[in-house]
């Protein structure tokens, strides 16, 4: 990916009040393989194109990580440590171990999901290649991006799918309440 795209998405993302002080705050908390990702990101940027208030139509914050051990117990432990640490920033948080995902996603969507060894392989099957992108802050305050489609997609207001998944219903529900909330986004079919 180029600096330029990322350079742009950044400077969009930190329109939005919230960003910059999660990020920090999650890096101090050394949370394992943790990453801000998907539709708090996006939609900032939509905000951003929009002329939309940088936090309009953002319902929840999601911070994916990465901890091999999938018990229940160790997550939900993850869950109120985190409830606790941002009350101050009024914002809906949630948090969840990727490695835990293949665990609930047959009974939640039908089909099997694959095991994953880092928290931004989830990426790869988002239903819609646009949203699938993470950033965290390294030392220096720099944001690291991951988006294995690219950042042009939400730059350019593109929804287009993902079909590493057969998840065309999951895809059209979530495009078309993007498209009800941001107008301008052109939304791309499932076939």
């Amino acid at each position: 990916m180029s600096e330029e795209p990322a350079g742009d998405f950044w400077r969009l993302l930190t329109s939005n009040p919230h960003i910059e002080p999660l990020l920090r705050q999650v890096r101090e908390m050394e949370i394992p393989d943790c990453w801000l990702a998907s539709g708090c990101l996006v939609q900032t940027v939509w905000n951003a194109r929009h002329g939309f208030a940088p936090t309009f139509g953002i319902k929840d914050y999601d911070l994916i990580y990465f901890d091999p051990d999938t018990s229940w117990a160790k997550e939900n432990a993850m869950i109120g440590r985190i409830g606790g640490c941002f009350k101050d920033l009024n914002i809906e948080i949630e948090i969840r171990n990727q490695a835990r995902v293949p665990l609930w996603y047959r009974d939640k969507f039908g089909i099997d999901y694959p095991t994953l060894t880092e928290a931004c392989q989830s990426l790869d099957y988002y239903p819609s290649q646009t949203s699938a992108v993470a950033v965290q802050l390294d030392g220096e305050d720099q944001p690291v991006f991951r988006a294995p489609f690219g950042l042009s997609l939400a730059l350019d207001m593109i929804v287009r799918p993902n079909k590493a998944l057969p998840i065309s219903e999951v895809y059209a529900a979530k495009a078309r309440q993007w498209q009800s909330n941001w107008p301008k986004l052109r939304v791309e079919a499932w076939e």
